[in-house]
């Protein structure tokens, strides 16, 4: 299926969605000058940015202090739509923990031992981590547990897993054939399979959001990387991806930018929201 042409200063969005890893962030974690410099002008020109981001609210707030956000924020996979102008969460679905530990069990059974983490639910929630799970992102701060049932030791907004032996796509594809309806199971960075709330994906988040706001799927262009992205991109009238992203999302984007490192996000922006 041919791409749409990309979009023109004639047709500017209204509302800019942005993945945070691996998009908008550079590897070192910090939003770049020339990105900074795009979002303000498009907010000049009237558009709202919205992150839509795997991460966890409280993984976010930091991050949305230093891009001068106090506006709301699409989290844990869509999970999560949290306000920064009030630091609270508008709208929250957590994933059931017996519903999390049976579909734990049937992923081992069929793969053996995984390493498992869980995303509290809250705006102070802990990222808590069993013994052989290694966060993705070293910068992120993270509770180690000594038994795999303290990470249902409170409501939880998904699990993150990782395997010894097998790639994310092995994982993944494995945990969707025997999880069934007990999760919605999504890849979202290297070394990131989760289990989040059954039918609960970035679309459902970001569609809430932006009905706060009086805007629609027709408004919005999105950006991001990995697979937990296509559902975004399938909602949103514009998805563009990465230069390094996923051969999943790239066959479902509208158009390729250049990478995160590259400031691909502003490059596309500058296009649209030059003066």
């Amino acid at each position: 299926m041919a791409a749409p042409s990309p979009l023109s200063r004639r047709s500017r969005p209204a509302l800019i969605a942005t993945d945070l890893d691996g998009t908008l962030l550079r590897g070192d974690d910090t939003v770049s000058a020339r990105s900074l410099a795009a979002l303000a002008a498009a907010a000049r020109a009237g558009a709202r940015h919205l992150v839509v981001t795997g991460r966890p609210a409280p993984r976010v707030r930091p991050l949305l202090a230093a891009l001068g956000g106090t506006g709301l924020a699409v989290c844990a996979q869509g999970a999560q739509v949290y306000d920064a102008a009030t630091s609270a969460l508008l709208w929250s679905v957590r994933l059931d923990r017996e519903l999390a530990e049976t579909a734990l069990g049937k992923i081992e059974a069929e793969v053996g031992q995984v390493h498992a983490a869980a995303d509290q639910d809250g705006v102070d929630g802990l990222t808590l981590i069993e013994s052989g799970y290694r966060m993705p992102h070293p910068t992120l701060p993270a509770v180690r547990v000594e038994r795999r049932e303290q990470l249902w030791r409170a409501p939880i907004s998904k699990v993150l897993l990782r395997h010894d032996r097998l790639s994310d796509d092995e994982l993944a594809a494995t945990a969707r054939s025997v999880v069934g309806s007990l999760a919605t199971v999504t890849m979202s960075g290297p070394g990131t399979v989760e289990l989040q709330p059954c039918g609960i994906t970035k679309a459902t988040g970001l569609a809430l959001a932006a009905e706060h706001l009086g805007l629609g799927r027709a408004d919005t262009i999105a950006f991001g990387d990995m697979p937990n992205d296509i559902p975004m991109f399938q909602w949103a009238a514009h998805g563009v991806a990465m230069a390094g992203a996923h051969p999943e999302l790239k066959a479902v984007a509208d158009e390729v930018t250049l990478s995160n490192e590259d400031d691909g996000v502003a490059v596309v922006l500058e296009r649209l929201f030059a003066p």
